[in-house]
């Protein structure tokens, strides 16, 4: 079975860190050739989904409001994937519902996300 469910969100006074998981279960996430793409997405209430970072085999990269403070990583040898989410130095505009999906989203895989809400 193909699915993506996300963790570890929390209510998080600002300035404070979480880190957030997602199990990718499924051959997708698991190619012979080389590890899948993977980004971490939010959507704060009334906004559009964003991409907040992504890892590739050979880069992860950020958008440009959490650079330095939150760190994407993967480990590709446990069954399921898991990617995870570091976020440190938490802000109220970090408040958001949090989802994981391949880079290029599939839009069938997006699971219910997980929660962060961070108070000022």
């Amino acid at each position: 079975q193909v699915q993506l469910v996300e963790s570890g969100g929390n209510l998080v006074q600002a300035g404070g860190s979480l880190r957030l998981s997602c199990a990718a279960s499924g051959s997708v996430f698991r190619p012979a050739d080389r590890p899948t793409a993977m980004g971490w997405y939010r959507q704060a209430p009334g906004k559009q989904r964003e991409l907040v970072a992504f890892v590739t085999n050979l880069e992860t990269n950020y958008t440009e409001s959490v650079k330095g403070r939150f760190a994407i990583s993967r480990d590709s040898a446990r069954d399921p994937v898991m990617v995870y989410l570091q976020m440190n130095n938490l802000k109220h505009e970090d408040t958001a519902t949090y989802y994981c999906n391949t880079y290029l989203p599939i839009e069938a895989l997006w699971g219910r996300g997980t929660q962060v809400t961070v108070s000022s």
